[in-house]
């Protein structure tokens, strides 16, 4: 399997897991402990100066990511980049409530070139049922902040299929996504995964799913509006005004190599997967006596295909065949090829790609050209 050799990329990506309250649909890692903070930042620099050496590459992003990494203070953000520096681009996630004007320009005394906000809706009787802290009102209000402060390249994350919700309701918030002019927006299908609140309601019968139908109609409406607004998109769920792709969540869908620092973060050198503990204590303890607690899977050839196929296919570029070794481009394009008579997938410029009929049902098509 030959995978891309982009030489002189790699990304670092620092999982902050501290919230003030946890999203009743959140499945990530976090915590609301609050007071080990500090502690935990000592451990992100002391695990850097561990591992550093993960990949002998140029770091051309940094991702400080959660949790909610806006609850750090600025002092605590400094003794990180500090530590691992500076890169092309670095991005760290906020929540809409915690960029206040003082905290937009501590901000832009930092390496950070930026910033990414769950708005997930500008609906306050959305926002309150998912137990988000923040208002419509102050995600407008943290995009001004960021623009006095010299920021120019901003994101917001929206959610759509929210119980109840209607195709007028979800048009209403990507209209006002559109009139903050921010540079990139991704938007996700509310998930009920297994182990959080949102599951628990689905299972007593307090909330029900969206119908597939309308699930469908308000993903096409976002496709139709972001690009008639001159959003490129790039990958599924993620569309950006032209040059402001994230180069740092590229690098998940181009094999990119990439170190993970904190509880539950992961990392992949193109040969293997490692994941750190996902549990703060085990974490910090194993930093602290210099001894990293982790999971790692070696990849196979195949494993590597399958990777590939989750992927790159996510994109507009799609799948590059000559990527694939001989056995697993036969076995790709076998798979394929109904699809592509289905209008579903296309070959271009030797890349398998996605048709916008094929991205309603990538999944299945994904899953079609697994090696089993």
């Amino acid at each position: 399997m030959h995978v891309k050799q982009n030489a002189i990329m790699a990304g670092i990506y620092i999982h902050i897991p501290f919230c003030k309250s946890r999203c009743i649909y959140c499945g990530f890692y976090s915590t609301t402990s609050n007071d080990l903070r500090q502690q935990y930042v000592d451990c992100i620099c002391r695990e850097w100066q561990l591992r550093q050496n993960y990949i002998n590459e140029h770091v051309r992003t940094i991702y400080i990511g959660g949790g909610t990494p806006s609850q750090l203070s600025g002092k605590q953000l400094r003794q990180i980049f500090d530590c691992v520096g500076s890169a092309d681009e670095v991005t760290i996630e906020c929540n809409p409530d915690d960029v206040t004007a003082e905290y937009a320009g501590m901000l832009s005394q930092l390496p950070v070139n930026r910033v990414s906000m769950g708005a997930q809706s500008f609906s306050d009787a959305r926002l309150r049922f998912i137990r988000r802290r923040h208002t419509a009102q102050q995600i407008e209000a943290a995009v001004a902040n960021l623009r006095t402060a010299g920021f120019g390249n901003i994101s917001i994350d929206l959610m759509y299929g929210f119980p109840g919700e209607t195709l007028n309701e979800w048009l209403c918030d990507i209209d006002k996504a559109l009139a903050l002019e921010v540079e990139h927006i991704s938007a996700y299908a509310l998930m009920y995964e297994e182990g959080t609140e949102l599951y628990r309601q689905l299972e007593k019968g307090i909330v029900s799913e969206v119908d597939e139908e309308l699930s469908l109609l308000m993903y096409e409406t976002l496709m139709s509006r972001l690009t008639a607004a001159g959003y490129e998109h790039y990958e599924i769920s993620n569309f950006a005004k032209p040059g402001c792709r994230s180069v740092h969540n590229s690098n998940y869908w181009n094999q990119t190599p990439y170190i993970g620092l904190g509880a539950a973060a992961h990392s992949y050198d193109r040969e293997s997967r490692q994941w750190n503990v996902a549990d703060i204590g085990r974490y910090m303890h194993g930093v602290e006596r210099g001894k990293l607690e982790f999971e790692k899977e070696t990849l196979d050839e195949h494993t590597k295909y399958n990777d590939l196929i989750m992927t790159s296919l996510r994109t507009c570029e799609g799948l590059c065949l000559r990527d694939l070794d001989e056995v697993h481009r036969r076995y790709c394009l076998q798979g394929a090829q109904r699809f592509i008579d289905d209008g579903l997938m296309t070959i271009k410029k030797d890349s398998l790609r996605l048709t916008q009929k094929g991205i309603f049902v990538s999944d299945m098509m994904m899953s079609e050209l697994m090696w089993v």
